[in-house]
């Protein structure tokens, strides 16, 4: 019986097709579809569990080494290449770049330089999936590696854990690709995607398109190129038809950076429009110059070694990606002028680094409110020292008004960051700027004093609390900006501390001098009141500086503020 049904199968599958017609075709085209469908999404799931495998399993590392080494544009580049190519996704990256943006801890023409990196990182999914995927029947080896992965993930911990997840999804990349390949050899011999016309700019352009669409539904360049690579080797489209596609997929993938911008600071939308007109501009060009990059592609194969099909469609990829970086990268600062000039910063100054996008990030978003703080605390002392110097009480409520507004805004923002207790340094940190909201919410009153203390200034008994004063927000507002000398906290300390010691001293003395009958009951009150003004005034400046700096924010969570005489 087993032998009739391999005799059936072998020498009727003709006649069954000829007899079930259009349902029989519809079935194969079906099933062709169906694969396809599932080894894309294969793919795009092994892609994600990877990518934030690795993320998880470097920790910050991968953040602070994109800070550390953006130095310069070219040193950007060579990062947002590198980890691009590392995390194999250059919308992750991207989206990173912006949430750096927007915290202030990159530049905008450092950012550019990421982008850039970004762009040509992201061509080695091309390469590993030619190099790898469609050379050696992976999927199959590839079922033992999801499965440790699996394993690792449930019963590892820590690290080992994420390494599971990446570990996984590198395998379920293979497995995905094999029922890619699989459908798209059956899709083709069904389909002749090769008859498409592509002859001339606009037979090209209209395969772009495909190829931008084809990103957009999949929102993934990496599973964009994956299936055109895959394509190709099957024989389903052309050399000409994928190398469209692919600069497509090179355009189509900006729509994540721009999608996670909406909404957010200026300087994350800097830094979409950035990758846009870069890959779009590369995209353009490589439309442009295809037939020179085509010939170019042919003499590698000649005379270079480079294989035909795949690793040649991955070798055009990094080509065309790589001359748009070699024409903008040299004129990173003019090109991000340009964007600068095109989106001018209208916003709010004092909190331009609060960004939505980046609030899944606790750390970036930290670091945001924390450079936000900085600037609202540096124009208060600011505030108070010109106060104190042109006693303008106009001028000072007007800073007043806007700086609690900006307070505000930065209250409502840290408890809009998801809770931390799990990472004691970022706990620690959130402790000390819910401790530096508060002294500022305490000093900000100070800028409408009451009516009687700005005549007393002048008093005898007050010159020197305000000297010191005055010495000490000097020393404060220095050091806030970045300028202060060392140990320019430690002088805004002593001067608190002498502050304390003058209000004790002086109180005993404005008391015994009313009582001798030198100053009335009421004007010994008022300069009483004056005196406790300028020292709490003193006191809040001095914790203020205190809980913005590295020494309070590295202070446990069970610290207090220190006991006042």
């Amino acid at each position: 019986m087993p032998g009739a049904l391999g005799f059936l199968a072998d020498n009727d599958r003709g006649a069954i097709r000829l007899s079930l017609g259009p349902l029989f075709s519809m079935f194969l085209v079906m099933k062709a579809l169906f694969m396809i469908a599932g080894g894309i999404g294969l793919f795009l799931l092994g892609m994600m569990l990877l990518t934030d495998g690795l993320k998880t399993a470097a920790g910050n590392a991968l953040k602070r080494a994109l800070v550390r080494f953006t130095g310069s544009p070219v040193k950007a580049f060579f990062s947002g290449a590198v980890i691009t190519a590392l995390v194999q996704s250059s919308s992750a990256t991207t989206v990173t770049v912006i949430g750096f943006v927007s915290a202030g801890l990159l530049s905008f023409p450092q950012a550019v330089g990421v982008v850039i990196g970004a762009s040509v990182g992201t061509t080695a999914t091309g390469w590993l999936v030619s190099g790898l995927g469609l050379k050696i029947s992976v999927g199959y080896y590839a079922l033992p590696m999801v499965g440790i992965g699996a394993f690792i993930r449930l019963l590892g911990r820590g690290r080992i854990k994420a390494c599971g997840l990446a570990l996984a999804g590198f395998g379920l990349i293979f497995v995905g690709l094999g029922y890619l390949q699989d459908g798209m050899r059956d899709f083709s011999g069904l389909f002749d995607l090769s008859r498409l016309p592509t002859h001339g700019l606009g037979g090209h352009a209209a395969v772009m398109l495909v190829g931008v669409l084809l990103t957009l539904i999949m929102q993934s360049s990496s599973a964009a190129v994956a299936t055109t690579l895959t394509a190709l080797h099957a024989g389903a489209v052309t050399f000409d038809q994928a190398a469209s596609l692919v600069i497509g997929a090179a355009i189509g993938t900006t729509v994540t950076g721009a999608l996670a911008a909406i909404g957010g600071t200026v300087q994350a939308k800097r830094t979409a429009l950035a990758h846009v007109t870069f890959n779009t501009a590369t995209g353009l060009l490589a439309i442009g110059l295809l037939p020179m990059l085509l010939k170019f592609i042919g003499w590698a194969q000649a005379h270079a070694g480079l294989q035909p099909g795949a690793m040649s469609l991955a070798a055009f990829h990094t080509t065309f990606i790589g001359l748009g970086a070699a024409v903008v990268l040299p004129f990173a600062h003019s090109y991000a002028r340009l964007i600068e000039r095109l989106l001018p910063d209208r916003g709010p100054k004092l909190t331009a680094y609060l960004d939505d996008t980046i609030l899944h990030v606790p750390s970036v978003a930290l670091e945001a409110t924390h450079r936000s703080l900085l600037a609202i605390a540096g124009e208060t002392v600011a505030a108070l020292h010109n106060l104190l110097g042109k006693r303008n009480l106009v001028e000072a409520a007007a800073h007043r008004e806007r700086l609690e507004e900006a307070v505000k805004e930065v209250e409502i923002f840290l408890t809009r960051i998801p809770p931390v207790s799990q990472d004691g340094s970022l706990s620690q940190t959130r402790l000390a700027q819910l401790h530096a909201v508060d002294h500022l919410l305490r000093l900000l009153p100070r800028l409408a004093p009451p009516d009687a203390v700005m005549p007393l200034l002048t008093h005898e008994k007050l010159r020197l609390g305000v000297a010191v004063v005055e010495k000490e927000l000097g020393l404060a507002a220095a050091g806030l900006r970045g300028e202060g000398a060392d140990g320019w906290l430690q002088a805004v300390g002593g001067a608190a501390d002498k502050l304390a010691e003058w209000r004790r001293t002086d109180r005993a003395d404005i008391l015994r001098r009313a009582a001798l009958g030198e100053y009335s009951s009421t004007q010994a009150v008022e300069i009483l009141d004056a005196c406790r003004w300028l020292d709490r005034l003193g006191y809040h400046v001095w914790r203020l500086c205190h809980y913005l700096t590295a020494e309070g924010m590295s202070l446990p969570p069970e610290a207090g503020e220190p006991p006042r005489g």
